[in-house]
């Protein structure tokens, strides 16, 4: 029971974090800030951010409205709804990477909190690769299986940010990664048994073995070799890598599964 209790609680922290979602003060009493324990609620909290997107997508689809429009508003609504927490990493991240020779120049221009033409290519592609996968998908599957696959996405990329975060040590121990703590290694393994769970027991209901099975492949394989990038560019990770390890996870299982169904 206490571990229900813990695990509810860390998953409304989770939330708070990770979205623009109210969440009761009583789940903060006494609560240090640190995001340690706090990753072991990710997949869970996956769960829920996208549920409101992944419900309008699934009414508007069996209404007969088109799918670009449809995929339009569901990544929209989402972006809203976390805050563009994740569109931030990625594209402070792109313009780093991009833009910087040094380990030094790529983690100060992560800091700067001006957009330039990496960053904003990368966020006009991440938007228009996952609406456009998402369109497909509206046309490919049953409104129901659709938004369930939406759902998973979102799970399997919150716990591949986990996954990120533990593998790298910090790489600027004053930035919002370094503060909130490094991962623990029990709440770690926690996101990874719930992550993997619960994006095959949902990927399965809406989606064909080989196609989840697939999508899932490259994913992990994509934010596995961002995460090596990151290792050999700036010798660990920060809070923009983690949010770009979300949106590279998504658009790759989304594209994947566009292409293959």
């Amino acid at each position: 029971m206490q571990v229900v209790e813990n695990l509810i609680t860390e998953t409304a922290r989770a939330i708070s974090f990770l979205s623009r979602l109210p969440v009761p003060d009583r789940f903060f009493a006494g609560h240090d800030g640190s995001l340690s324990r706090t990753v072991a609620g990710f997949p869970l909290a996956g769960l829920i951010i996208p549920l409101p997107a992944a419900s309008m997508m699934a009414v508007l689809s069996a209404s007969g409205a088109a799918p670009v429009l449809v995929a339009l508003l569901g990544v929209g609504l989402q972006i809203m709804l976390t805050g563009a927490l994740h569109e931030d990493g990625l594209s402070d991240t792109a313009d780093g990477l991009g833009g910087g020779r040094s380990r030094e120049k790529v983690l100060a221009i992560m800091k700067d909190s001006r957009i330039g033409t990496y960053g904003a290519l990368a966020l006009i592609l991440s938007v228009a690769l996952r609406v456009a996968a998402l369109a497909i998908l509206i046309e490919t599957l049953p409104p129901l299986a659709m938004a369930l696959a939406w759902l998973a996405t979102a799970i399997l990329s919150r716990s591949l940010m986990v996954w990120h975060w533990s593998a790298l040590p910090s790489a600027r121990p004053d930035g919002v990664a370094g503060s909130a703590g490094a991962p623990d290694p029990e709440a770690t393994r926690m996101a990874f048994v719930l992550g993997g769970v619960l994006t095959a027991g949902i990927g399965l209901l809406a989606l064909p073995f080989h196609a989840w099975f697939a999508a899932g492949l490259i994913a992990a394989g994509t934010v596995a070799a961002f995460t090596r990038h990151c290792r050999k560019r700036i010798e660990g990770q920060t809070g923009d890598t983690i949010g770009a390890s979300e949106q590279l996870c998504e658009i790759a299982f989304l594209v994947t599964l566009a292409i293959i169904l």
